[in-house]
């Protein structure tokens, strides 16, 4: 993927319509300026971050109560509400533990890279006023240990909070190993506790005891970051982009065939379309878009008017995921691409279950077939079969999305199904890979 471009809406302010581009939020600094806000120029910006039990002066509420009638959801994946995870963990009692989850394990996504990049202390701020609303003394901060320049910018960011003694709690930057389950919330918990970076499919949850067997809350690098403009604005002003039901931006990043890839900052409620045309459109008529990234859904063009809104995605099947959109143009071939990743999210399970030590693979190799034109008359049905099989069995969430994918790629590109099964691949299947996928090789260590 190439590197994202700093971009985002219109630089003016005014309330937007649900479906229109909102002012940049979280991007604000670098759309004004064109370069990384250190301390100094975000506090010149955002002002001193307010105490959580008494916010900005556009909201008297404490923190929960803004953010719950902010509507504001986790921008990870999920989309949980963030309130009813801040609330969980206050409710426990006692010192609990907040952590930054900044892995972005996701190879098609760079939002929470850029955004650390760009603006760290909006993400640094939206934790420290978590632990304070919850009762934390200590905020983990974890990162992929392979983006070593990352881990620089943000020791530079904790340092001079550090000199500022901004901050009433204490922040720690640790790097993990880079696996794609790595970022899941119960792995990020199991190694911060001496594991591997495995995630953990027994109870008890994060919440109750996580970290240091303290109740632990854990949130998207994205989330947070909105988490301190609520903080500072107030529900109201939030709510004044994107829709009722969803409001705010969210970032996604656009690859694929558009002529300016990169990181969008966009309202909530946007067509996936007027993304694609603020990525400067696409460089060729489009076949489909892959939405949520790895984990995601493949959606034919026909769909390009559809809202981001997890509401208006959820009868197509889909949903905005990790925040990405890969679009498809129709000389590529969407099974070669979907085979591709498969074989990805098989080499990098945890194996620690069934569905990802065997099913996982087994999914992979017959797609790769499919792919390859080596078909026989029971692969299509066993396809389905072990594709229907994997959800909802595993340790964790990872042969869920593996098979969502794999679903969403025989319904998109049926013709194409048929075409490799009658006459073996098409020409698009020889021609270089649109989609920059990691090798197929497992992680060298979990921890």
């Amino acid at each position: 993927m190439n590197s994202p471009t700093a971009v985002s809406s219109a630089p003016h302010e005014h309330t937007a319509e649900p479906g229109e581009f909102a002012a940049t939020r979280l991007l604000a600094g670098w759309d004004a300026t064109g370069r990384p806000a250190d301390l100094t120029d975000h506090l010149r910006r955002h002002g001193q971050p307010p105490v959580a039990t008494a916010l900005g002066s556009r909201t008297s509420m404490p923190l929960v109560e803004a953010v719950e009638s902010a509507g504001l959801t986790g921008r990870g994946g999920a989309g949980f509400p963030t309130a009813r995870k801040l609330r969980a963990v206050a409710e426990r009692g006692g010192r609990a533990v907040v952590v930054v989850n900044a892995m972005e394990s996701e190879p098609a996504s760079r939002k929470d890279q850029f955004l650390l990049a760009v603006a760290p202390h909006l993400v640094l701020d939206g934790a420290v006023l978590a632990a304070t609303a919850v009762g934390a003394d200590t905020v983990h901060v974890c990162l992929p240990r392979t983006r070593g320049a990352q881990y620089r910018q943000l020791s530079t960011a904790l340092d001079e909070r550090r000199r500022a003694r901004l901050d009433p709690v204490r922040l720690r930057l640790h790097a993990l190993p880079h696996a794609y389950v790595s970022s899941e919330s119960t792995a990020l918990v199991r190694w911060l506790n001496g594991g591997p970076a495995r995630p953990q499919g027994s109870p008890p949850r994060a919440h109750e005891r996580g970290v240091a067997r303290r109740p632990t809350l854990i949130h998207n690098a994205e989330t947070l970051a909105h988490l301190a403009l609520i903080a500072r604005h107030g529900p109201d002003w939030f709510r004044r982009t994107g829709t009722p039901d969803e409001p705010g931006t969210t970032l996604v990043t656009v690859s694929g065939a558009v002529t300016t890839p990169g990181v969008r900052e966009v309202a909530l409620g946007t067509p996936l379309a007027s993304i694609v045309d603020h990525a400067g459109g696409p460089t060729q008529p489009l076949r489909a878009v892959l939405l949520g990234g790895f984990a995601g859904t493949w959606l034919p063009s026909e769909h390009l008017d559809t809202p981001l809104t997890r509401r208006e995605l959820a009868p197509l099947g889909a949903a905005p995921g990790a925040g990405v959109l890969v679009a498809l143009a129709h000389s590529a071939c969407g099974l070669s691409e979907t085979a591709r990743i498969l074989a990805y999210l098989a080499a990098h399970g945890a194996r620690q279950c069934g569905p990802c030590h065997f099913g996982l693979p087994a999914v992979a190799d017959d797609f790769a077939a499919l792919a390859a034109g080596r078909t026989d008359p029971d692969l299509l049905p066993r396809l389905h079969r072990r594709t229907g099989l994997l959800p909802d069995r595993g340790a964790c969430r990872h042969p869920d999305g593996a098979a969502r994918l794999a679903a969403s790629a025989l319904s998109t590109f049926a013709d194409d199904v048929d075409h490799h099964r009658t006459y073996g691949p098409c020409p698009a299947g020889h021609r270089s890979p649109l989609i920059p996928v990691p090798p197929a090789i497992p992680p060298e260590t979990w921890r």
